[in-house]
């Protein structure tokens, strides 16, 4: 029996697992009585998917529609299939889940596969694979880059990515100890998890006032390998913790989430920048990032580990060598105090600042409901194919903001912040 299929379910508290799932209905999606759920899911998280559910129901869900993924039906492709098996993706079901989404469905997303998993398969594939994936996925994307729609994403502890994280523990320990992780960063040690996260949602939105107060032009970084200035998009807002999406419903999008975000100008990132922990991308690590903007435009990039799998995400298409998202997470979060890397995005994102290369989000302008993609184009927005989240931010890193008349105002220093 290979990890992959091991049921280690016993391995995680079900009290605390029912608790995570009434998050993820009732802080995450803050399902609305007779809104319809789409659900995906690796196989391993059918425990978890099954409380979702029920929790769901009992929120008032119309229909629930989970699909399930699995690690050896992933596998089998790569090691049997055709070749031009490569170039393809079920584009009939995301133009369903798309229309889902016109008709207001909720979306909710749980990782937990091993992120490692590709790391041993032909990368040109595995980057073809990826490509045709974000082409057929795009109509689907648009509805979430756009935040037409409530949604949620939260993690299961599965036994091969428990094994990454804990590589020296027997598997049924891994599996606890990631579990105790994802709940902990989750906030669910409170006796009601729901007023916790109603805190601090709160105190996520006051960082997120004194920001658009400000209307910063750019943000300076600066720190080891690390003289980056991000310009700010035109009309740009801050965003951080539940907001509320163009449905109506205010919701967590990521459970958890330490960050405060918002829309870089694709054309004005100029200066260096280097990576402070290593990306899992595709089954790929990709570590020691180095990067030179000009212009808003990577013109430069090498990694010590994984560098032929950055190139190729960096080619994906035009916006991909641009930025869509910059965020700032102060380096005490809990996330970082763990010291454990979680080797996915979800929780590594949250432990430091970070850029994200791609697509940005409409709802990170002033009255970005309203906008049309040539409107938020004009305003500096990106659009791509892509959203990949990679961290920048460490205890040594400083952070300024320059007004439009060059002046400058503390934002963080070292790692935390100034004001």
């Amino acid at each position: 029996m290979t990890i992959h299929s091991q049921n280690l379910t016993p391995a995680i508290d079900p009290a605390m697992l029912d608790r995570f799932a009434s998050v993820a209905v009732n802080v995450g999606l803050r399902l609305r009585p007779g809104q319809d759920l789409f659900l995906t899911a690796p196989a391993t998280a059918l425990p978890l998917v099954r409380l979702i559910a029920e929790h769901a129901y009992r929120a008032g869900a119309g229909l629930v529609t989970p699909i399930l993924s699995d690690e050896e039906v992933t596998l089998a492709r790569y090691r049997h299939a055709r070749d031009e098996s490569f170039d393809r993706a079920p584009g009939w079901l995301y133009e369903g889940v798309a229309k889902g989404f016109d008709g207001n469905t909720a979306r909710l997303a749980i990782v937990g596969d091993d992120p490692m998993l590709l790391s041993n398969e032909d990368p040109a594939k595995v980057g073809r694979a990826a490509k045709a994936n974000a082409l057929a996925y795009e109509p689907a994307l648009q509805k979430i880059a756009g935040f037409d729609i409530n949604w949620n994403i939260v993690a299961y502890p599965g036994a091969s990515w428990a094994a990454r994280v804990f590589p020296n523990d027997e598997p049924a320990v891994a599996v606890a100890k990631l579990a105790e992780a994802i709940f902990a960063a989750s906030r669910l040690g409170s006796d009601d998890p729901v007023a916790a996260w109603d805190r601090h949602n709160a105190e996520l939105h006051r960082r997120t006032e004194w920001l658009n107060g400000q209307n910063f032009a750019s943000l300076h970084f600066t720190g080891p390998g690390t003289d980056l200035t991000i310009g700010l998009a035109d009309g740009h807002e801050w965003q951080g913790g539940a907001s509320t999406a163009k449905n109506g419903i205010t919701c967590n999008p990521n459970i958890p989430t330490e960050e405060v975000f918002t829309t870089p100008h694709a054309r004005r990132v100029d200066g260096h920048v280097s990576s402070t922990k290593p990306l899992s991308h595709q089954g790929s690590l990709i570590d020691d990032i180095r990067v030179r903007f000009e212009g808003g435009r990577i013109v430069e990039a090498h990694a010590s580990k994984g560098e032929a799998v950055l190139l190729k995400v960096l080619d994906t298409d035009e916006g991909a060598r641009r930025l869509g998202e910059v965020a700032l997470v102060p380096h005490s979060s809990p996330i970082s105090q763990s010291g454990l890397l979680f080797l996915n995005t979800l929780f590594d994102e949250n432990a430091a600042c970070h850029i994200a290369l791609g697509q940005c989000y409409a709802k990170c302008f002033r009255d970005g409901a309203s906008l049309t993609p040539d409107q938020i184009a004009a305003q500096g927005g990106n659009k791509s194919l892509i959203h990949i989240d990679w961290m920048i931010g460490s205890g040594e890193i400083d952070i300024d903001g320059v007004g439009a008349d060059g002046s400058r105002t503390p934002v963080f220093r070292r790692g935390e912040w100034a004001a």
